[in-house]
């Protein structure tokens, strides 16, 4: 197998080729994970950019990758797919069931010219099932699976995670691990596969220490009734003054007792472990943080362990001292944005790139790829050839 092109090591899957079959959601999410811990990730786009609708030039999901165009419609289109392919480690589609084999790209078609490579499906519904071939958002796939049903008030409906429970959560961290462990196999064996993430298949894996507290009978099958999810009043969320909210995780006897102190209710000591007593608590708990704003608690349970923080904006995350002292979001090129995670020792990863722009590196990754057929049909004014390459021709010819 090629190894990518070596500029420097940036993360600990320098070397590693990723080609990604554009999409939204999920499977460009896991795309960036890859390419932010070192991945040389080609994003092939359709003709006409992409569908989200926004500026691709702020679409993070896209950053510290290389973009080409396909078009997987015409005649040719495939043939160029299975050139990248044929060069890579590891593709991610996110295709419904059968899609990408119609085209000509699926598993069948890309093992015959890459035995070696890991071919990563990122559905919502899985490859097979009674409801397969249907259309779905993270939020149907997380209702079915009980997770949506746990979350929000007693008396309410649930409340919706934005997209973060089923699309990124369970959807692409598992395509990512799924991926990583075939890519595993596939260096010592010499053999890939086929990684089946399906986002209703990880959101209900995320349940599991529920599931066991269930079937234990220390959960309660209803939401706001429980340890977890906010039926525990030192376990949520409190509004201040000022009309923002502090978040309550003081579940250990010494952090309570910690809790209690800081907010001038020890009193209520003995109530953590009477339920019995816990409207009671919540009463009281609720009027002490509408007594003040959230800045005034903020400094209260500044350096405390009574596990109590104040419930930010996006925009104010990353002002957050310890959050800007750890440099978790970080600027590039004008956006700012949740750096790389995890960290490496070894091997440091980076924003190295801004999103990928359609086609943008065409050019470069027929040459880097040794994929010269990806430029024809562009055309010599076309800015995604250089001036001094003309079709058919490679690096060093």
């Amino acid at each position: 197998m090629a190894t990518a092109r070596a500029v420097g090591r940036h993360g600990p899957l320098t070397g590693v080729r990723v080609v990604e079959l554009a999409g939204i959601g999920p499977g460009p999410f896991a795309a960036m994970l890859l390419a932010d811990l070192g991945a040389d990730v080609v994003r092939v786009d359709r003709p006409g950019g992409p569908a989200l609708g926004i500026d691709p030039a702020r679409d993070l999901t896209n950053r510290n990758k290389r973009s080409v165009v396909v078009d997987l419609k015409s005649p040719d289109g495939p043939a160029r797919v299975l050139d990248l392919a044929e060069r890579a480690d590891v593709l991610i589609e996110g295709y419904r069931p059968g899609v990408a084999e119609r085209l000509g790209v699926g598993p069948e078609a890309c093992h015959a010219r890459n035995p070696r490579l890991v071919y990563g499906r990122m559905t919502g519904w899985g490859q097979d099932g009674p409801l397969a071939p249907r259309a779905g958002h993270d939020i149907t796939y997380i209702a079915v699976t009980g997770t949506l049903g746990m979350i929000g008030g007693p008396d309410g409906p649930p409340a919706v995670p934005a997209n973060l429970l089923g699309d990124y959560a369970g959807g692409s961290l598992y395509l990512v691990v799924g991926v990583l462990a075939a890519l595993h196999h596939a260096r010592a064996t010499g053999t890939g596969q086929v990684v089946d993430a399906a986002i209703v298949d990880g959101a209900a894996h995320l349940s599991a220490m529920i599931h066991g507290m269930l079937a234990a009978g220390a959960w309660q099958d209803r939401r706001g009734s429980n340890l977890l999810d906010g039926g525990c009043p030192y376990y949520g969320t409190y509004e201040t003054a000022d009309g923002r909210y502090m978040a309550v995780g003081a579940l250990e006897p010494q952090f309570y007792d910690e809790f209690l102190t800081l907010l001038g209710l020890e009193e209520h000591v003995g109530t953590r472990t009477d339920p019995a007593r816990w409207g009671e608590l919540r009463e009281a708990v609720a009027a002490r943080f509408k007594s003040r704003t959230q800045a005034e608690w903020t400094a209260v349970f500044e350096g405390s362990d009574a596990c109590v923080a104040p419930v930010l904006s996006l925009r104010e995350a990353p002002h957050h001292p310890h959050l800007a002292a750890r440099g978790t979001f970080t600027d590039h090129a004008g956006l700012t944005q949740p750096a790389p995670a995890p960290r490496f020792s070894a091997t440091p990863t980076a924003v190295r790139s801004g999103p990928a722009r359609p086609g943008a590196d065409t050019a470069c990754v027929a040459r880097d790829w040794d994929v010269p057929a990806l430029l024809e049909g562009v055309q010599d004014d076309d800015p995604r050839r250089p001036q001094d390459e003309t079709p058919h021709r490679k690096a060093g010819q």
